[in-house]
């Protein structure tokens, strides 16, 4: 049996040399094929991965706090749309999508996305109340998109305490202290986000801060950073944006409007650079370029800002029926607004006090400062009274507004030409004289309406009397220094607070307060500023370091308090708008410059409540 078994179980000669020869064959033919597959294919990864497409990049995008495009913005929410309708309790592509909605309200000023976004946010905090701080982010920025300040600090803070170190937040949150007026705040928030991340976010978030604070040159190099950080074309458009923003504030149409331009180069959908370049070809004279801008930012992304501004360069060319028309859109736009959750209460106010009805203005800003007691509300607040005819009243906020003291470290000439306008109706000629004559050096293009009128003002006062009324110096000097003593105390006691407050511009402000027995610190409350030695102040001009340095230490140059209300005389018309000789534009004068703007002498207290922090 077993040899029968066996013999049946070996294979024939025959058979299995036929068996290895078929092995062979295969095994060769397998060999082959995978040779040529090794041949055609890369010894390895070749060339950059493939881009990502239009919803990742979006997607990027509103997860960093960048700006994305507007196409992009458009396909990741229909993705997110669509999947969410499969997935409903997706609790991440739920505040995905409502930051999504933010991002495109606030691109194309159409504030009909912000309750879509908030019911999104809303709905992803439902689903994870703990710890979801992108649900928590997401509503903070709605809320600074919708000008709620106090609700974007709530919301900012519940999502720093859910995640510590989700840098993402901080922006928002700086935004939001920054439109309450808090300043400390403000720069602790900066500081830690620095401390967090570095790049083109960070970089816009801390050039702002420094803008709040008067250090302007600061302000432009850290603009200019995040425009140098800059990833993808639309966020390089929107840091632009800002550069332009702060050239024109200095008082540069001409490096403004660059800006504007290259923002649009880079990306056509930033609509906000042709209102940019229509407030800078005004300035320029290029008046029929300036109102095809307007006009063409207003048709693409109508915010109520470029109706007014549109409105009094209509009114400052004799073109009343205009002007009206675009007043007419301006109320249109906040009443649209306002349904969607908008906050324009200070945008209104301003536009009642100058062309409405200044009651209603006082009435609706009190409101406003009662819920942001910032800079901006306080300067509006102050002129809506004096349009009123509560001058004494306006003084008060109008200095709040100013002085450093109190926050006002931005060099801003619409609110120094307030001030100047409510001394002057006071019969306070060396103040007003000062404040006006400060204002057209700041920016001399910063209104068509109201530049006119400084100038108008300023040749109405007239030459200050030689040495001045005897009496200021009796009345007054010994309570604007302690004043000033205690204001530079209080500057020391904040300095310690951040790092980034112990620079030259703070050093050089302590410095100047020490020099001179009386001299008084414009930046304090109730300082005389700086008094004119009977020699006329240089505008100088913007263009080079050494210019710029002359004309920073001419602007520091200290006044004695006897001299509080008296001035240099009128200002020479101050320099035209140009370009700048990039980071040294001030030059040496950049730390002095923060303590050249003065207080008039005996201004009135801060308003009542000022000091009361917002709940």
């Amino acid at each position: 049996m077993e040899s029968s078994v066996e013999t049946e179980a070996a294979p024939a000669p025959g058979r299995r040399h036929v068996t290895v020869r078929r092995a062979l064959i295969g095994a060769v033919a397998g060999c082959a094929v995978l040779g040529g597959v090794l041949m055609v294919l890369p010894p390895g990864r070749q060339g950059p991965p493939p881009a990502p497409g239009p919803v990742a990049r979006a997607a990027t995008a509103v997860g960093t706090g960048t700006p994305a495009s507007l196409p992009d913005l458009a396909a990741l929410i229909g993705d997110r749309e669509a999947h969410l309708r499969a997935h409903p309790g997706d609790v991440e592509s739920w505040a995905v999508l409502g930051a999504a909605y933010v991002e495109r309200g606030e691109r194309t000023a159409r504030p009909r996305y912000y309750p879509r976004a908030e019911k999104a946010l809303r709905t992803s905090l439902r689903a994870r109340p703990r710890g979801n701080a992108q649900a928590l982010g997401g509503l903070a920025r709605l809320a600074v998109a919708r000008n709620d300040f106090r609700a974007a600090r709530s919301w900012g803070e519940d999502a720093v305490a859910a995640a510590p170190r989700r840098w993402t937040v901080y922006p928002a949150l700086i935004d939001a202290y920054r439109g309450l007026g808090d300043h400390k705040a403000a720069r602790r928030a900066r500081d830690r986000l620095v401390s967090l991340r570095s790049g083109s976010p960070v970089s816009a978030r801390v050039g702002l801060v420094h803008r709040d604070d008067g250090r302007r040159e600061d302000a432009a190099a850290a603009l200019a950073d995040s425009v140098a950080r800059a990833s993808t074309p639309s966020e390089r458009a929107v840091r632009l944006l800002a550069v332009g923003e702060l050239a024109w504030e200095r008082g540069e149409p001409a490096e403004s409007l660059r800006a504007y331009e290259a923002a649009l180069r880079a990306d056509s959908d930033e609509h906000a650079a042709l209102a940019g370049q229509g407030r800078a070809l005004a300035a320029l004279g290029r008046v029929s370029e300036a109102l095809r801008s307007y006009q063409s930012a207003l048709a693409k992304r109508p915010l109520p800002q470029y109706a007014l501004e549109l409105g009094e360069l209509y009114e400052s060319l004799g073109m009343g029926g205009a002007a009206r028309a675009q007043y007419d859109v301006l109320r249109e736009r906040v009443r649209a607004e306002a349904a969607e959750g908008v906050n324009d209460e200070l945008l209104l106010g301003r536009f009642e006090a100058d062309h409405g009805d200044a009651a209603t203005a006082v009435r609706r800003l009190r409101a406003e400062w009662r819920r942001h007691p910032s800079v901006a509300v306080a300067d509006a607040l102050g002129w809506a009274l004096h349009r009123s005819g509560a001058h004494e009243e306006a003084l008060g906020f109008a200095a709040r507004a100013t002085d450093k003291e109190h926050g006002g470290g931005v060099r801003s000439a619409l609110y120094a030409y307030h001030r100047g306008a409510v001394e002057r109706a006071l019969g306070r000629t060396g103040a007003a004289r000062r404040h006006l004559g400060e204002a057209l050096r700041i920016n001399p293009h910063f209104s068509p309406l109201l530049v006119p009128s400084a100038r108008r003002a300023l040749k109405e006062l007239g030459e200050p009397e030689d040495g001045g009324p005897e009496e200021v110096g009796a009345t007054d000097a010994e309570p604007e220094e302690a004043d000033a003593d205690d204001a530079q105390a209080a500057e020391a006691a904040e300095d310690t607070e951040g790092a980034e407050e112990a620079g030259e511009a703070d050093a050089e402000e302590a410095g100047s307060g020490a020099a001179g027995a009386g001299a008084a610190r414009e930046d304090a409350p109730g300082s005389g500023g700086p008094a004119g030695t009977g020699a006329t102040r240089p505008a100088g001009s913007s263009g080079g370091g050494a210019d710029g340095a002359s004309r920073g230490r001419a602007e520091a140059r200290p006044r004695t308090g006897a001299d509080a209300d008296t001035d240099a005389g009128p200002v020479p018309e101050a320099r035209p708008g140009g370009g700048s000789g990039g980071g040294a534009r001030e030059g040496a004068g950049a730390g002095a410059e923060e303590a050249a703007p003065g207080r008039g002498a005996g201004a009135a207290p801060s308003p009542s409540g000022a000091e009361r922090r917002p709940g």
